[in-house]
């Protein structure tokens, strides 16, 4: 295996950006990374069937998905945490005002549909081309598209965003640090 010294350094690159993806559809950390680790060990062990000059990235993508929905099958239903009582008692209290957008945001992304939380996930936080989120989720380009748009607009109602201006330190933020709030 020539190949090999170069797929297992790039292999190792793009973990983290597979441990994003995978905490995004697992809801924890714990399960992102058991669900990374069974990833990996099956690219290493199908590395044969990688063609060298495609995109390991979307294929490594590819693979965690394609994982997470079987893990997902084989578990059948699971009791969601809607109010989000159970996680509440498990966080502690944020000490930074980040945190707690941190905290909104999540929540939000929460309450998308799994196939608009994936392709949001897939462009806006991997860095994956239209093209390359259909192929992983086997979907037309459009549908892709459309499904991100969905996701956005939807976000930005959850968080109560309307405008450009909103991002960036707030007014309260914004005396505290000392800078002009976001026009």
């Amino acid at each position: 295996m020539g190949q090999e010294p170069d797929f297992r350094k790039e292999l190792i690159s793009i973990i983290p950006n597979l441990r994003a993806f995978a905490a995004s559809l697992a809801g924890s950390f714990d399960r992102a990374d058991d669900l990374v680790q069974e990833t990996l060990v099956k690219a290493w062990d199908k590395q044969h069937t990688f063609q060298p000059g495609t995109n390991l990235k979307a294929w490594l993508f590819t693979i965690l998905r394609n994982e997470f929905y079987t893990q997902m099958r084989k578990k059948g239903r699971e009791v969601q945490d809607v109010d989000g009582i159970h996680a509440m008692q498990l966080a502690g209290h944020p000490e930074q005002q980040g945190h707690l957008d941190l905290q909104d945001f999540r929540k939000a992304l929460d309450q998308l549909p799994d196939d608009q939380r994936e392709a949001l996930i897939l462009i806006g936080a991997s860095g994956f081309s239209y093209e390359e989120a259909a192929d992983i989720c086997k979907c037309a380009v459009g549908t892709i598209k459309s499904r991100v748009s969905r996701a956005r607009t939807r976000m930005a109602d959850l968080l109560g965003i309307e405008g450009d201006g909103e991002f960036g330190p707030d007014s309260i933020n914004s005396q505290i640090i000392g800078v002009a709030p976001a026009a």
